[in-house]
């Protein structure tokens, strides 16, 4: 199955399919020095499968986790490069997560001013979600992408066989975003986690997860306006994260509890039910001035004010510019209730 991104010159294909990872030469371009950038937590085999397919191969390991997306990486990545006399023809190829494609990707818009990127997402956060729309990015003074770029890829393969090496938490990571597009854009997939198992159902969500997400960025590729609904649950979220410091909640948790506060008083204890079902968090420990702080380098705000995402039921949004003591309260309330 192909499912177009329609950006003009930058369009490209996503290619969702079973065994896709195998018959990679089928879809990229790979007879070119290439780039494979992949993380100690994705199993080897799957590099090593891009790899075979390449003409020169290069593979890069980085840590797993959120520190890698920093200059240090980043630096890693443009220096291999430069040693191996890549040009603007040849290529880098993200193998993994979020923070693979992220990483990968700002190296390839960086490199020699951009040369080609693909996108082979292998977690179900970045299938659903993060390895489409061309945010790349690095995390600074941990505070989440707030050096970065639009980049789209050449092409993304998404092999739905690779999530069957994942472990429960980071599927249910993976499919708070898929919830965030459910309850924003579409009240059949959020009827779909009230009634049905996700997880039996995921080349489904992963495919109507995707199609919501190449509409939004088609109509507004650098997020001036729809492009922002879908950082539902990111604003607290995000702040949280920081908070936790990057590592003792995963995104989609963090963007699971971000969320729950955003939602009307009808449809919290749906979504906090869905949320519930799939063992994401509803409520947590985290100090509300260090979220606040986090929260003051959002890229959303405007001088006192700051624009969030909230909905009233399944399948509908409204964007509000909040006072900032407002918004304030909002989180404070969030972070002090105990039962989600």
């Amino acid at each position: 199955m192909i499912i177009p991104v329609e950006l003009g010159k930058n369009s490209y294909p996503i290619i969702l399919e079973r065994g896709a990872l195998s018959r990679l030469n089928e879809y990229l371009k790979l007879d070119r020095r290439v780039l494979i950038v992949t993380d100690d937590g994705v199993p080897a085999q799957y590099a090593k499968t891009v790899a075979d397919g390449c003409q020169d191969p290069v593979i890069v390991t980085v840590p797993t986790g959120e520190e890698s997306k920093s200059f240090a990486r980043l630096e890693q990545l443009c220096r291999v490069m430069l040693q191996h006399h890549f040009t603007r023809t040849d290529c880098v190829v993200a193998v993994g997560g979020g923070v693979v494609g992220d990483l990968a990707g700002f190296a390839a818009a960086s490199f020699l001013r951009g040369i080609d990127f693909y996108n082979i997402p292998t977690t179900v956060l970045s299938q659903v979600d993060s390895s489409i729309g061309g945010k790349v990015a690095v995390n600074m003074d941990a505070i989440k992408n707030c050096v970065g770029a639009f980049y789209q890829p050449k092409a993304v393969v998404i092999d739905p066989e690779v999530l069957n090496t994942l472990p429960p938490r980071q599927i249910s990571n993976g499919l708070a975003e898929a919830v965030k597009m459910a309850v924003t854009f579409d009240e059949q997939l959020f009827t779909l986690f009230e009634s049905e198992n996700p997880i039996e159902k995921i080349d489904t969500v992963i495919e109507k997860s995707l199609r919501i997400k190449a509409q939004v960025v088609k109509e507004d590729e650098k997020e001036a306006g729809l492009r922002r609904v879908l950082n539902f649950g990111h604003t607290i979220g995000h702040g949280i994260e920081s908070a936790a410091g990057l590592h003792q909640l995963l995104h989609g948790e963090c963007v699971a509890l971000g969320m729950l506060p955003m939602c009307g008083d009808a449809l919290r204890p749906r979504v906090k039910s869905v949320l519930q079902k799939l063992s994401l968090p509803v409520t947590c420990e985290v100090e509300f001035e260090a979220v606040w702080e986090a929260l003051s380098h959002d890229k959303k705000l405007d001088g006192d004010t700051i624009t969030v995402i909230r909905s009233e039921a399944p399948g509908k949004f409204e964007m509000c510019a909040l006072p900032l003591d407002s918004f304030r309260e909002t989180v404070q309330n969030a972070l002090s209730r105990k039962d989600g």
